[in-house]
């Protein structure tokens, strides 16, 4: 691709115009345009007679042959009626209305034959939509929701070019006010556009050229960092010999982040040293068939109960920290819960709650590379039943997963958890469904591709469900900031920080303030923790607050 912009369509029209040597070179639209040119021209001639006639014979007005032009020509565009109007006799009136009629719709032609096809075949300069960029992200054929990323990007306030080798997408995508270019990610010229030289990252989907990418954006700037999405871990040496800085193979770490939500309850450890003895931190889940289940969160009975403080929640496989009293809970949501053990107690007696389960048996669909890491990643302890439509995978029951029979042959109702983790959406919906409807107990994990089937997989029946596209946008944010990435579970830690800034202010403000940042647990004094979210911050208290590491190290103190 040249590094030379299109030219306009005015530049255009004349480069062709002044390749034409003869009437047999023009197109057959330079050839409508000169029909055109030629009878306008006549038109107006003709008007210019019969207007000076006119004024001779019937007004008695001899005007010379360029003022009726001038006159015809104002009268036509709408523009005036020259020092002659008003006109006496009713002819001459006729005659000037028939001219305005007749110009307003001269014009609609001129507009539908010249300038409208002009503009049409105008090309579309991506480049001049660009904003000005430094320390940016240049991603290259992004193939994994465009949508999904972008607007992760800009929920984070990341500065970002798309490179899209489709011009009709990449032209879509800009009308939409996304920064985006189209171009050949291999050419240096192509990444010169995105100003590649200034950017902080470039991240390339592009599978089997990533290495031609990686390679074209370190000769354009070579201190840029890299990041590769792959569908195989097999290149990743590769990959890395050829500066790549990072190379991430997607199903594998949904395959691994699926086997951890399966396998590891978040112990909080760091929960005993920053509350100290007779209080403990609990996930509940909300019963997906329950009535807790579409319930505002200000209405669950964790939120009334005064020994009681909503940490954090998981909804729709997202973290909310801590969340809105107005949002809904979503089937199977889980709520991250502070408390005396006996008021917990109290809790486990509503309907709308379970406990989490500790998983011993699991059965697995499909061991392509995600339901490969799966398997890898679940302890020796756990037993698990493999299935798969190809026989050549191993797997213990060969089949389909949307099948009944095939997931009675794996054992589903026995089971205590059932990973979904086929490549297709609409399969591990279906498989979501009939397991669900075979063992109404069972904790259904489910790897989707599409960030709108995440709704439909809980509709579905299933427990928690990880977005491959969400994933991975999420991702590719938190490298942009070179934050670490945030993983399903486990990340919630607890800190002891410093209450000076925050004296004179109760528990519950200083929840509505942290804007999802943080939250605060309780405080101590004198030995005594208190929860209330009524109770003031007075000197000498000791907060104690629970986040995500990177949301924590803000704090004074911590």
């Amino acid at each position: 691709m040249s590094s030379e912009k299109p030219q306009g369509p005015l530049e255009q029209q004349l480069r062709q115009l002044r390749s034409v040597e003869s009437l047999g070179d023009m197109t057959g639209r330079q050839r409508t345009v000169v029909k055109f040119l030629g009878a306008l021209v006549s038109i107006i001639l003709v008007y210019t007679v019969i207007y000076q006639t006119g004024m001779r014979t019937l007004e008695g007005d001899d005007i010379s042959f360029f003022h009726a032009l001038e006159t015809v020509v104002d009268t036509m565009t709408t523009t005036g009626y020259g020092a002659d109007a008003p006109w006496i006799t009713p002819y001459m009136n006729l005659l000037i209305i028939w001219y305005q009629i007749s110009g307003v719709l001269i014009g609609f032609i001129t507009l539908r034959i010249l300038i409208i096809p002009l503009f049409e075949r105008a090309p579309v300069v991506l480049d001049d939509r660009l904003t000005a960029k430094d320390d940016h992200v240049v991603v290259c054929e992004y193939g994994r929701g465009k949508d999904v990323l972008l607007n992760e990007f800009e929920a984070s306030g990341i500065d970002y070019v798309l490179v899209d080798p489709d011009k009709d997408e990449a032209i879509d995508l800009s009308n939409r006010d996304y920064q985006v270019i189209d171009g050949d990610p291999t050419k240096m010229e192509t990444l010169q556009r995105a100003g590649v030289e200034n950017a902080a990252l470039v991240v390339t989907d592009a599978r089997a050229r990533n290495a031609s990418v990686a390679l074209t954006a370190h000769q354009c700037n070579e201190d840029v960092r890299v990041l590769s999405l792959t569908e195989t871990p097999d290149r990743q040496d590769a990959l890395e010999q050829v500066g790549v800085d990072r190379v991430v193979c997607v199903p594998s770490l949904i395959g691994r982040q699926l086997a951890e939500k399966a396998t590891a309850t978040a112990t909080f450890a760091t929960a005993a040293d920053a509350i100290g003895d007779g209080t403990v931190v609990r996930e509940l889940v909300v019963r997906h068939d329950g009535p807790l289940a579409g319930a505002r969160v200000e209405d669950t009975p964790i939120v009334t109960n005064p020994d009681l403080t909503l940490v954090g929640a998981w909804i729709d496989g997202e973290l909310r920290l801590p969340p809105r009293s107005s949002e809904r809970l979503s089937p199977n949501a889980v709520l991250v819960v502070v408390g005396p053990e006996a008021a917990f107690e109290e809790v486990h007696g509503e309907d709308g709650f379970r406990s989490l389960t500790t998983y011993d048996s699991v059965v697995v669909a499909g061991l392509g590379e995600a339901g490969t890491a799966v398997t890898e990643s679940l302890p020796d302890q756990v037993d698990v039943t493999t299935i798969d439509v190809d026989e050549s995978t191993g797997a213990d029951v060969v089949g389909n997963a949307s099948d009944g029979p095939v997931l009675a042959d794996a054992g589903i109702e026995d089971a205590t958890a059932f990973i979904v983790a086929v490549d297709d959406d609409e399969t591990a919906l279906l498989a979501t469904a009939v397991g669900r409807s075979m063992a109404n107990e069972i904790d259904i994990l489910v790897r989707v591709t599409n960030a709108e089937d995440v709704a439909k997989a809980f509709d579905a029946g299933a427990d928690y469900v990880l977005s491959e596209r969400r994933t991975i946008a999420r991702l590719l944010a938190a490298e942009a900031h070179r934050e670490p990435v945030v993983h399903p579970i486990g990340q919630i830690r607890f800190a002891r920080v410093e209450s000076d800034e925050f004296v004179g202010q109760d528990l519950g403000e200083i929840q509505r303030n942290a804007n999802q940042e943080w939250v605060g647990v309780g405080l101590e004094r004198d030995g005594e923790f208190l929860a209330d979210d009524t109770v003031r911050i007075a000197d000498g208290d000791t907060l104690v607050v629970a986040g995500t590491d990177e949301r924590l190290r803000r704090l004074p103190g911590e």
